[in-house]
């Protein structure tokens, strides 16, 4: 019980020294990212975040970043804002899931069908939603949602993937998502756990043959280098969160709250920008080195989204249905939400 006790007082003195120079006029937030310059999430941070936080309160409250994880990776961020070690941070929706469930709807494979509808929905009520539990579940109050580097998108090296039988037999690299696995599983393909890092090499040699990654992502990597067709079938949104503790959050003043969600709301609305314009530029450049980009029919799709039931069906639990329902009927995506109550997983 003592060490326990100590062990409160040191996070709570080390939330105390995050705001020492409130006796100055000044407010310090420390900001922990795996972002980086020169990307959509680090320049908006910088282009944005920073300069309208400064703005609205007059220089009485500012951010200091720290980028391309020189202090915490995405999940420890998360841990060391608990520690009072620093206040905000970013992360994926999925490493999010760490601290509670309250972002895994992000996550489900088609819940949305465009960047558009991701980015219009979020905006407009769903991320205030789900922020609003994770405020309560999670011990973080996340002040955004946005992408980083939009949807998933297939590549392989081997041949013309068009509808989900084509890729049967395909050794499909995996992350250690349950998810991912289980979409590569029902569609057809091998899934092969393999690291990031490794796998242009492993593309290269044959130790797998496709991938699944945010088309952005997969041009830095270059990776259109060996895998020369690609199916354009979304599925899966790369959600991206900014929070701040929350015992950090309530020792604000009120007006310190409001002028850190306006340049929240700033940061936002900027690395939506920016995000596109990365997607945009990674397809265009990808496109003029390979064989295929394919886009499929709508039955076609119909398809790809049936693969994806199992993994809502597995998702349940961490998820509101109703709330689900209402994303999907949104975007006119009865059919789906037809298949999905047929399957038990709404």
């Amino acid at each position: 019980m003592k060490i326990e006790s100590a062990l409160r007082t040191f996070c709570l003195a080390s939330a105390a020294a995050l705001f020492a120079q409130s006796a100055t006029g000044e407010t310090v937030l420390k900001l922990g990212t795996v972002g980086q310059l020169g990307m959509p999430i680090g320049d908006a941070i910088a282009e944005a975040l920073i300069p309208t936080l400064e703005e609205v309160s007059g220089g009485q409250m500012t951010i200091e970043p720290h980028y391309r994880g020189s202090l915490c990776g995405e999940q420890t961020c998360g841990e060391q804002a608990n520690q009072g070690l620093l206040a905000l941070w970013t992360s994926s929706t999925a490493n999010f899931g760490s601290f509670g469930t309250s972002l895994a709807i992000f996550d489900l494979p088609y819940i949305f069908k465009s960047i558009e509808d991701a980015d219009r929905i979020s905006a407009e009520w769903l991320a205030q939603k789900q922020c609003e539990i994770a405020a309560e579940e999670a011990g973080h109050v996340c002040l955004t949602v946005y992408s980083s580097g939009g949807f998933r998108q297939l590549g392989n090296a081997l041949r013309p993937v068009h509808v989900p039988a084509d890729m049967e037999g395909i050794k499909w690299r995996v992350t250690k998502s349950p998810i991912e696995y289980t979409l590569i599983k029902n569609w057809g393909a091998v899934p092969v756990p393999y690291d990031w890092t490794q796998l242009y090499q492993g593309l290269q040699t044959g130790v797998v043959s496709g991938q699944y990654v945010a088309t952005p992502w997969q041009h830095i990597a270059k990776l259109h280098e060996v895998a020369k067709y690609y199916t354009q079938i979304g599925g899966s949104w790369s959600g991206n969160q900014l929070s701040i503790d929350k015992r950090q959050y309530d020792a604000l003043s009120d007006q310190e709250r409001d002028w850190l969600h306006q340049a929240a709301a700033a940061f936002g609305q900027r690395v939506q920008e920016l995000d596109r314009e990365w997607v945009a530029a990674g397809e265009t450049a990808i496109k003029a080195e390979i064989t295929e980009w394919y886009m499929p029919t709508d039955e076609e799709l119909a398809l790809w989204r049936a693969g994806a039931i199992d993994a809502w069906i597995n998702a349940k639990g961490t998820f509101d249905p109703e709330t689900a329902i209402r994303v999907l009927e949104e975007q006119g995506m009865t059919d789906f939400i037809d298949q999905l109550k047929a399957a038990g997983a709404l």
